[in-house]
């Protein structure tokens, strides 16, 4: 078995435009402790059975990222690409969170560790460009086209709630409805010693993507609204390209509990700890919920 866990833009600033069309990224990832998971079987082929109670959305994909992971690793080896695999889907799909990449990642890390072969050094960055951050998930500082990783400034304990309105934003539509000038690159200290001062700076730098997604998804205002309106609450914002927005807390006990304050019909929400330095499984507020 494997975790994928949700990849969050604390930050996310746009800084270019390469010629061929791809954006040029500044970006502070974490990572929360909900995931989808991923297990894996020998097997004469290459099968998948998707679960959970997002899965219903990708079972009519003929192929996916966790299909090409797979098939790409085994071509890198010169193997033949032979796994039953099955995902449980527990995060939103189309939501700002890296699912689909994380989920990638997770069958790079488990397939490398059953059919006993490395995982080339370029090999995630062909399948997507969240795909590498994700394959060590842990903080991290985002740039390029997401391909240049640096360490992330040491950050402290603290909680992270998790909303998505239960609508999906298609990434190019976001980059498309962007007008604004390029930003430049955040400039953080090496570590933080509470929640409180990494917000204060959080805030002087924020996501370039929210302006236009806010644009295109209306429903996201509430979202906002409602985690700001939460007692605790260091610093609310949409993480990626959206629809799921991330507010901060001083621990992971009071993000638990903001998950069920904020809950409403239709919303997937979830609070709890980063991924992998704090503990805690944090708690689900599922769609529909009270």
């Amino acid at each position: 078995m494997e975790c994928a866990p949700a990849k969050i833009n604390i930050t996310l600033l746009v800084t270019g435009k390469r010629a061929d069309g791809y954006h040029l990224l500044d970006s502070l990832v974490v990572f929360a402790g909900c995931h989808d998971r991923l297990s894996a079987a020998p097997a004469d082929n290459l099968t998948l059975e998707i679960s959970g109670p997002f899965g219903t959305a990708l079972v009519a994909e003929p192929d996916n990222l966790v299909l090409r992971a797979a098939r790409a690793l085994a071509a890198s080896a010169g193997l033949p690409a032979c796994a039953q695999l099955g995902l449980e889907k527990h995060l939103p799909v189309a939501s700002g969170i890296g699912g689909g990449s994380s989920d990638a990642a997770a069958a790079l890390r488990l397939l490398s560790r059953m059919w006993g072969v490395p995982i080339p050094k370029n090999l995630a960055a062909t399948l997507g460009a969240d795909v590498p951050v994700c394959l060590d998930p842990r903080p991290s500082r985002m740039a390029g086209i997401g391909e240049t990783l640096t360490a992330a400034p040491r950050l402290p304990v603290c909680g992270i709630l998790l909303v998505n309105p239960g609508v999906a934003l298609a990434t190019k539509a976001v980059f498309a409805a962007r007008d604004a000038a390029f930003s430049a690159p955040a400039s953080f200290p090496d570590a933080w010693p509470d929640t409180a001062s990494m917000a204060a700076d959080l805030a002087l730098w924020g996501n370039d993507l929210q302006p236009p997604a806010l644009k295109l998804c209306p429903a996201l205002d509430a979202v906002l609204n409602a985690l700001r309106a939460v007692p605790g609450c260091r610093l609310a914002r949409m993480s990626g390209s959206g629809a799921t927005c991330f507010a901060l807390f001083d621990t992971p006990a009071e993000a638990s509990v903001a998950a069920t304050q904020v809950s409403r019909p239709a919303w997937w929400c979830w609070g709890g700890a980063l991924w992998p330095h704090q503990t805690g499984t944090g708690l689900y507020a599922a769609p529909g919920a009270t």
